[in-house]
């Protein structure tokens, strides 16, 4: 297994491989980190907050994540950076320190990722759910090349969609097993009607 050593950004939200991550950097200590991954074209992990806030003091997360690589950016002022990054890895944070401004630095073990994994056909459903919205909602709202033949890259698109509770999502991300990760979303999807 892959060890790393990346900042730690907690969010309110999960980040999934692949996934797209539209982000407004302004507090000094992520401005900071953000300048040094377009520097380096190095990744920061993202991860649910278990307790506190995305602002302020630093907040404890969740010791599931996804590694992020800013794809582009933008400075409309000074101070100020707009991001879109998108998901790479799954990751466990195996230790975490903050740092005197504030930036948790964890140490990371890298997930081997799940072999790709077909959908079954009892579920070509979602493959076609999915299609339909991505026609509706526009190709730019979806990571590109689209996987529509990969089981975790259909129903972690799908999730990326669904409102439900961050928490349900965290569960999710942390399941290693693609055809478990779509029938739960297929469960989800029948149950809210989504």
């Amino acid at each position: 297994m892959q060890t790393l050593d990346i900042p730690i950004f907690p969010l309110g939200t999960v980040l999934y491989p692949a996934g797209l991550l539209p982000l407004r950097i302004f507090e000094p200590r992520y401005v900071d980190m953000t300048k040094a991954c377009i520097a380096d074209d190095s990744v920061f992990g993202v991860c649910l907050i278990r307790a506190g806030f995305e602002v302020g003091t630093p907040a404890i997360p969740c010791e599931i994540g996804c590694t992020a690589r800013i794809a582009e950016w933008d400075v409309p002022e000074p101070g100020l950076f707009t991001l879109s990054a998108s998901g790479e890895s799954v990751f466990r944070l195996l230790d975490r320190r903050t740092q005197v401004d504030g930036l948790i630095v964890g140490t990371v073990e890298l997930r081997e990722p799940a072999e790709p994994v077909g959908v079954p056909g009892a579920q070509q459903w979602m493959v076609e759910l999915l299609q339909k919205l991505t026609i509706e909602l526009g190709e730019q709202r979806f990571p590109q090349p689209s996987r529509f033949d990969d089981a975790s890259w259909v129903a972690y698109r799908l999730l990326e969609l669904m409102a439900i509770t961050p928490e349900r999502k965290q569960r999710l991300l942390e399941l290693n097993d693609p055809l478990a990760v779509l029938t739960e979303v297929a469960t989800l999807i029948r149950a809210t009607g989504d």
